[in-house]
């Protein structure tokens, strides 16, 4: 019987989870992109080994991967987007913080989606109308606010101010949440789960291979999610995945001053 897109997503990240639990611990190889910046080998052998559980059960499908970039073949309107290690420099480090991502973009929507953490061995997925966790099972995942811990995204630009740089030392949230910076989007995906309260990014996220398979996930799950002005996603400048409506209006408060410095 053929998989489900959702199966295929799931299939597509795990194969690459595999590469990359195989290599943690290990001195990689390392291909600069910039002077901050590097891919490694296990980059490349997870891309490929996602990218070829995509071509054996999607093999019309058009892929975008970070590493290869777009497929010539494929046929227009289904694209697959492969994130295939997101936190590279946690990594290099032996940290255990990183992501595998794998989402389906037809018609402009996720169809599906995956997020695998290769270290901790869990699946965070969707089949575009709800959100599990795999790890001895599927469970549905319920976003929440309890945890009161925010992760902020500081892979912000090096020529101007940025909102997540700003946030990380404000009082004023830290009065009230705890921020952390994992510099991974496996937080995005925390927060479906409900081990994060909320997310908060800088950048532009339309068919971002890093963030597709995470605010797929969220969204599936019942997060709310919107720019950092609280208008959609895509509409404005940067993002926010909140647990629930309360503490989207948190966030944004806390943003709206950092914002406004930004863009003056």
């Amino acid at each position: 019987m053929p998989l489900s897109d959702a199966e295929v997503a799931v299939a597509a990240a795990l194969a690459g989870a595999e590469i990359v639990r195989r290599d943690y611990g290990r001195d990689p190889v390392r291909f600069a992109k910039t002077a901050t910046d590097f891919a490694t080998q296990t980059d490349l052998d997870a891309e490929a080994a996602i990218m070829d559980v995509l071509a054996r059960h999607r093999p019309t499908d058009q892929r975008t991967g970070e590493e290869s970039g777009n497929s010539p073949e494929g046929v227009a309107g289904r694209r697959w987007l492969v994130d295939p290690l997101c936190g590279t420099l946690n990594f290099a480090a032996s940290t255990p913080l990183v992501a595998v991502n794998v989402a389906l973009l037809e018609a402009g929507s996720a169809r599906a989606a995956a997020a695998v953490d290769p270290i901790a061995r869990e699946a965070f997925w969707t089949d575009g109308f709800q959100a599990y966790l795999r790890r001895d099972g599927d469970l549905k995942v319920t976003p929440a606010p309890d945890s009161g811990l925010v992760e902020i995204n500081c892979d912000g630009p090096l020529d101007r101010p940025f909102v997540g740089g700003q946030l990380v030392h404000d009082p004023a949230l830290r009065a009230a949440f705890g921020p952390r910076v994992i510099s991974s989007t496996l937080g995005v995906a925390w927060v479906a789960a409900g081990r994060r309260a909320a997310y908060i990014s800088d950048g532009t996220f339309r068919d971002n291979l890093h963030f597709a398979a995470g605010i797929a996930i969220a969204e599936a799950a019942g997060c709310v999610v919107s720019d950092l002005c609280g208008e959609p996603l895509h509409t404005g400048r940067g993002l926010i995945v909140a647990a629930d409506r309360p503490t989207q209006q948190a966030m944004l408060a806390l943003v709206e001053p950092h914002l406004a410095r930004v863009l003056s």
